[in-house]
């Protein structure tokens, strides 16, 4: 079944203010420059300080905790040679350990651990601030941030993906997939979480995600090449499939456990064992990056329609409501780069452009709603391990690197302020994070 690429307006997006981000804005809002001006260039960007003994233990964590008042969110950034651990409120150096060639990371769901893609394997980061539920409240704790040798072998390491409380991995040299309960380690790890495995079929550069009643969905490859997904239940019978997805990539939840995989001419929209073709207005119109959120209905998703270009700047993303498979596209006034997409608290799309600022966008209305100047304009390099601005947001909170600086700038994503900025000891590349 095909679907068009209209839709009918929807209601507007909502956006009230977490108390958390409320909070986090109060405490920084004076942190970062006068307060006259939310650009960065008005603004005085102080060296992020060092904590007074920064973390370097690589090895076994070990063990040690205090416990907090609140969440101690973290973030983590790669560069030419490591990846350095930061508090997330006060920009902070709380770690630096030693990677070698090109890592990238990846969330593990239980908001307290990143998998460090590294050579040939995934390997466990464990940023240090975590939740342990207690009845009808949470407790909070804080140890200090470990690189543990706690690996899993994968020829070529690719996509991770947390989807309804597990966590799975994919090898796209060998097909080799691995499958565990996302919160496995969370108090702590003293060795890998037991994993399920499989391989998949003609190893490719591809994704599986499984779902709450054990069935994964997968994609599959033609010669090599990802050219659609299958549904395999529980018992790994498949269930349904499609081959309508020349050029698949990425994967993207929203709302309500609807799934999209990206297409070279659309997505494939999933919800049960049903898939669904949803075209793109152009008869090459790709989609290959995707940004979901649990709290809409709504994926934000990149948009390319050149395909001879080495690098394509786009100037427009799309917006698929996975209620009704219906396709839009919003107009940006800048480009950007495929580490420009993300979600906000509420739901809002939020895409850094190569002008330099976030562009917010209300996914109901199909429009930006509101630009918030960050950076000054940069330019995406042709290759795509390069370091570039990227965008990684934590609640109400949005994190803007800039290599070109070697700058790392606090967005309140409600009142549109740059809130706190600081000078990274090294040129960042990828930034992901835990909320503790």
């Amino acid at each position: 079944m095909r679907m068009n690429a209209t839709r009918t307006p929807a209601h507007s997006l909502r956006r009230p203010v977490a108390a958390a981000t409320a909070l986090l804005a109060l405490t920084l809002a004076g942190c970062g420059g006068d307060g006259g001006s939310s650009s960065p260039a008005a603004q005085e960007v102080r060296a992020i300080p060092r904590a007074d003994d920064v973390a370097t233990t690589v090895g076994t964590p070990s063990g040690e905790s205090t416990e907090e008042g609140s969440r101690t969110p973290r973030l983590a950034i790669t560069h030419e040679g490591g990846v350095i651990v930061l508090d997330a409120v006060k920009l902070t150096l709380l770690g630096e350990f030693p990677l070698e060639g090109f890592t990238r990371l990846n969330p593990v769901g239980d908001e307290r651990h990143l998998l460090v893609s590294e050579g040939d394997t995934f390997r466990l980061l464990d940023l240090g601030g975590y939740s342990l539920p207690h009845g009808d409240h949470d407790h909070y704790h804080a140890t200090e941030p470990t690189l543990t040798n706690f690996t899993y072998k994968a020829s070529h390491p690719g996509h991770v993906v947390v989807h309804d409380g597990r966590t799975v991995l994919y090898g796209d040299g060998d097909g080799s997939v691995r499958s565990f309960d996302s919160d496995a380690v969370r108090e702590g790890a003293t060795s890998l979480p037991e994993a399920d495995e499989w391989s998949e079929k003609s190893p490719h550069h591809g994704v599986a995600v499984e779902r709450e009643d054990g069935s994964v969905v997968a994609t599959q490859a033609s010669d090599g090449e990802a050219a659609g997904i299958v549904i395999r239940d529980a018992k790994g019978e498949s269930v349904a499939s499609s081959d309508d997805c020349p050029g698949t990539h990425g994967e993207a939840a929203a709302k309500g456990g609807a799934l999209v995989f990206g297409c070279e001419d659309g997505l494939l929209l999933v919800e049960g064992d049903e898939i669904t073709k949803v075209d793109s207005p152009d008869a090459y119109g790709r989609i290959g990056n995707q940004a979901g959120s649990e709290e809409s209905p709504y994926v934000l998703g990149d948009y390319k329609t050149d395909p001879d270009a080495e690098l394509e700047r786009p100037e427009q993303v799309s917006i698929t409501d996975t209620r009704d498979g219906s396709l839009e596209l919003v107009d940006l006034p800048s480009s950007y780069s495929f580490r420009s997409l993300a979600r906000g608290a509420d739901g809002e799309g939020v895409v850094l452009g190569t002008d330099g600022a976030l562009h917010i966008i209300d996914p109901a209305k199909g429009e930006v709603t509101d630009s918030i100047d960050v950076i000054d304009e940069w330019t995406e390099p042709v290759e795509w391990q390069e370091p570039r601005p990227t965008v990684h947001v934590q609640d109400g909170t949005a994190y803007v690197t800039d290599p070109g600086t070697k700058a790392l700038h606090m967005v309140d994503l409600h009142s549109g302020e740059v809130i706190n900025s600081g000078k990274l000891p090294v040129v960042p590349n990828e930034i992901s994070g835990t909320l503790g």
